[in-house]
């Protein structure tokens, strides 16, 4: 240790002479001195033994801080775990309704097939039905149109008759046709 710090010493001086100038020193003292004075400290083997007892307590507390990081990180681990598998399970469910829902759907196709050509089929009975009733109702106002303009000429020929025959005239007067 003495020679690590001769050396050391031995270093700080050529940095400093290179600088050329006073460097660290405390009021009073040469900086000279105060490196002097580090090489003369003497390094015990008391010393030793507390470094090497300051290291193996720090060690233990690393072990220590080190296991207790790593029992968080598992209890941390399990409880997403849990979290995950209850994540899994709502999917789960959520899955298994939505299957249900489209079973459901799936079952229900063919009666809406069936409500479907049955409103195709009553709305062609309705047309069908309509036209049907409508035919003897147009054949029948035709026929009525038919004898109104039958009727029409026939009163305009009474009409023309009237006026060359006047008891025939006076009839038609009397029954309000004139």
């Amino acid at each position: 240790m003495k020679i690590f710090i001769i050396l050391f010493a031995w270093l700080f001086i050529t940095v400093v002479a290179v600088n050329s100038g006073p460097f660290f020193t405390a009021p009073g003292h040469s900086w000279l001195l105060t490196v002097a004075e580090a090489a003369d400290s003497s390094f015990t083997q008391a010393d030793r033994d507390r470094m090497i007892r300051m290291e193996v307590k720090i060690e233990e507390g690393l072990k220590a801080v080190n296991q207790r990081i790593d029992d968080n990180i598992k209890a941390t681990n399990q409880r997403f775990d849990a979290i995950n598998q209850r994540f899994d399970a709502i999917n789960q469910r959520i899955d298994d309704s939505l299957k249900s829902i489209n079973q459901k759907f799936y079952d229900n196709k063919g009666l809406m097939y069936v409500l479907l050509s049955g409103m195709f089929a009553l709305v062609g009975f309705i047309l069908w039905d309509r036209r049907t009733t409508l035919a003897p109702v147009v054949r029948t106002t035709r026929e009525l149109e038919a004898r109104v303009e039958k009727a029409e000429k026939l009163e305009l020929a009474i009409k023309e008759k009237a006026e060359k025959d006047p008891e025939l005239k006076e009839a038609l007067r009397h029954a309000g046709l004139l």
